[in-house]
Parts: structure tokens; C-alpha cells; sequence
């Protein structure tokens, strides 16, 4: 095939994508101040501390050798220009298996958070523990159950001899579980940021208010789209009948939520603005390589389908 035909707009931007998710996972892996962090932490709450940053780094250590995996696999793939149909697989199950046991990782977040409702049963309001449930051990929760069920049963799916409607279907379902579970998450957050920050830091700084919405409406417009999404196509027998644009538009607004959110302090941040928003998102946020996506999402908008990439 020549190599005009070759080099896609769709398959630069995989790699792009793919670029993105090894160099984050590679700082992330190596960035190591926070060892010792439950040391300078006081009273209990230092021991929680000791067991989160633990398992969370066992899974980063999976998610770093899932991105060396994906981006050796791609170079290759350039390299060949083109891959056999039972390598391809087992090279994305690979992926996803260690990318579910990343998630899985945070399952301890999810634990201590419900731990420490039990212990404020009594001391705290019903309305406090409510909302703390809701906004922060929720979210913790089903990024750590939901997201690496969803990721394990799609890599248990995706085989040559399994038919590919299951592959359809919760590739979809997958999707729509992280949209939700971002939505969530960072709803959350912004939920501490006003209640520390004041409407005052919505109201004096549009930037900070454009986020905002982005976060509150936006990510969940998003997830109901995800759904209605994986509802239409779920029953999709093969690759070649699936609509991509749909799924363009969901992997490209994602990417442009955590681009914007990145620019905004990039362009307008300073003290001021600084905030459990902006720590959470630039300093404990381990997704933030999802800015790269509209790379992807843009040429999936222009696709007729993905018969037109097979064979190469």
C-alpha cells in the first residue's frame, strides 16, 4: 500500500495519543517526592496515607509498562506497516489488563473513604456525611470497581476467535463508565473548591466559571451522550458497519475538557487563581495525557468507517 494511503490522519494521531500516554506515565512513574509523604502527615491519617500511595503505585507501575507496550507496539506497527490480526489483540488485551489493575489501585482510596464515614457515623451530621460520600468516596469507588470490571471483561472479549459485537459493546460500555466517572470525580472536586473558594472565585474570574460548567454540565452531557451512544451501537456486528463519528465526538470533547482545563492555567494562571481545583487537576490528576485526544477525535469525525483502515 503506499505510503501516502499509509500515514492517516487517524494513525498520526494514534500515535500522538500513544506519544502522550508513555511520556505522562514515564514522568508520573519517576516523579518520586512523595515517597515519605505519610511520614510529614499527623495523627492516623498518616497510615492511610503510607497504603494509598502504595497500591496506587503498584498499579502506575502497570500502567507505565502498558504504555511502553502501546508505544513499541505502534513504532512497530509504523515500522511493518502492519500488524497480524492475533498479535493486534493480544497486544491491546495486554493494554487493558494492566491498565484495569492501575484502576484497581485505587481501590484503597475508595476503602479509606468509606472507612472513615464508619468512624464519623455519630460525630458528623447525616447532611455532612452525605456529601462527603457523594463528591469524594463515590467517585473513588467506582473508578476503582467499575472502570477496571468494565476494562477486564472487554479484554476477555477481544480475541479473534470471540465474535466482535462483544468487542463493539463494551468498548462502548467502557467508555460511557469512565465519561460517568469523570463527570463524577471532578464534580467532587469542584464541589470542595466552592465551598473553600467562595462562588466569589466563579464569579470574579469567567475563565474559572467556563470550567466549571465545562465540569458540571459539560462532562455530564457528555456521559448521557456516551450512553445514548452505546445504546444505538451496542448491537453492532462488525467494525466495518460501526458509525466512528459518534465516537469521534465523545473522544474529542473529552479531549478538549482536559485541554481547556490545562490551558486555563497555563494562560491565566498564577496565586490568585490557585485552588484544590488546580492542585487536583495538575498535581494529582493522572490523566491529564487525555489532552491529547482531539489528535484522534478529529480525524474519527471525518472517518467513513473502519473498513477504510483495515489492510494496513
Amino acid at each position: 500500500m503506499p505510503d501516502q494511503k499509509f500515514y492517516s490522519p487517524l494513525k498520526i494521531g494514534l500515535l500522538i495519543v500513544t506519544l502522550s500516554y508513555f511520556l505522562f506515565n514515564f514522568h508520573s512513574m519517576f516523579t518520586l517526592s512523595w515517597i515519605g509523604e505519610w511520614a510529614r502527615t499527623p495523627g492516623s491519617f498518616n497510615t492511610t496515607i503510607f497504603y494509598e500511595d502504595i497500591t496506587a503505585t503498584v498499579g502506575l507501575v502497570f500502567r507505565f509498562a502498558a504504555s511502553i507496550i502501546a508505544l513499541a507496539s505502534v513504532f512497530f506497527y509504523f515500522a511493518r506497516k502492519g500488524f497480524s490480526k492475533p498479535k493486534a489483540y493480544f497486544i491491546v488485551r495486554l493494554v487493558l489488563v494492566f491498565e484495569a489493575i492501575y484502576w484497581l489501585g485505587l481501590l484503597t482510596s475508595g476503602g479509606a473513604g468509606v472507612l472513615s464515614l464508619w468512624r464519623s457515623l455519630g460525630h458528623r451530621s447525616a447532611m455532612t456525611l452525605l456529601n462527603s460520600f457523594v463528591t469524594s468516596t463515590l467517585p473513588a469507588l467506582l473508578e476503582s470497581i467499575l472502570i477496571p470490571v468494565a476494562l477486564f471483561i472487554l479484554a476477555y472479549k477481544l480475541s479473534p476467535n470471540r465474535p466482535t459485537k462483544g468487542v463493539i459493546k463494551w468498548s462502548l460500555i467502557s467508555g460511557t463508565v469512565i465519561a460517568v466517572v469523570f463527570w463524577l470525580l471532578n464534580t467532587g472536586i469542584w464541589m470542595l473548591t466552592i465551598r473553600q473558594k467562595g462562588t466569589e472565585y466563579l464569579t470574579a474570574y469567567p475563565q474559572m466559571m467556563l470550567s466549571f460548567l465545562s465540569t458540571i454540565i459539560g462532562l455530564l452531557v457528555l456521559a448521557i451522550y456516551s450512553g445514548y451512544v452505546t445504546k444505538k451501537y451496542s448491537g453492532t456486528e462488525s467494525l466495518q458497519e460501526l458509525n466512528l463519528k459518534p465516537i469521534g465526538v465523545i473522544i474529542l470533547g473529552l479531549g478538549l475538557w482536559f485541554l481547556w482545563n490545562y490551558l486555563t492555567w497555563i494562560f491565566f494562571g498564577g496565586n490568585y487563581l490557585w485552588s484544590e481545583w488546580f492542585a487536583w487537576l495538575l498535581g494529582h490528576n493522572m490523566d491529564l495525557w487525555l489532552l491529547s485526544l482531539p489528535l484522534l477525535g478529529l480525524p474519527l469525525l471525518f472517518a467513513n468507517g473502519v473498513h477504510g483502515e483495515n489492510g494496513s
